[in-house]
């Protein structure tokens, strides 16, 4: 399904509804140009999850680990990581464990790792304020 949102306040409010689809052992990869907002939509979806500390990008550390108020929650950024250092790491197993849900920014660096089934979050930068995002449901 195709979304396009034109603000802030609606991009909060599709992450929001998007949460609410989530269940343990789910797996999305967000999917866009750097500045795109990815992380941003992240920290909605992870507010509406009960996540009460600040969501930061994992950029640096690679993986931040969250607990909200029903999930725990995993946020990787793979932009500088390769699928066999994502093993080493054993990220794999993270990928693997049914009790959190992980979100992954720049996925398709780790593609091999990542199951076939899974969600793709697309976002595509319209101009400065608006986005089109698109969630795919594999």
């Amino acid at each position: 399904m195709k979304y396009t949102v034109k603000s802030i306040d609606e991009t909060q409010a599709l992450a929001k509804k998007f949460a609410t689809k989530l269940k343990n052992g789910d797996i999305v990869c967000l999917n866009g140009d750097l500045g795109a907002g990815k992380t941003t939509f992240t920290q909605f979806v992870f507010s509406a999850l009960g996540v009460k500390e600040p969501v930061t990008s994992p950029t640096f550390s690679i993986l931040k680990m969250y607990q909200g108020e029903k999930f725990k929650l995993n946020h990787f950024d793979t932009y500088r990581i390769t699928d066999e250092e994502a093993i080493e790491a054993g990220f794999d197993e993270i990928l693997e464990d049914k009790d959190g849900i992980s979100f992954i920014e720049w996925g398709e660096n780790i593609d091999p790792l990542i199951p076939k089934k899974h969600i793709d979050v697309n976002i595509k930068i319209i101009n400065d304020r608006t986005r089109e995002i698109e969630i795919k449901y594999e």
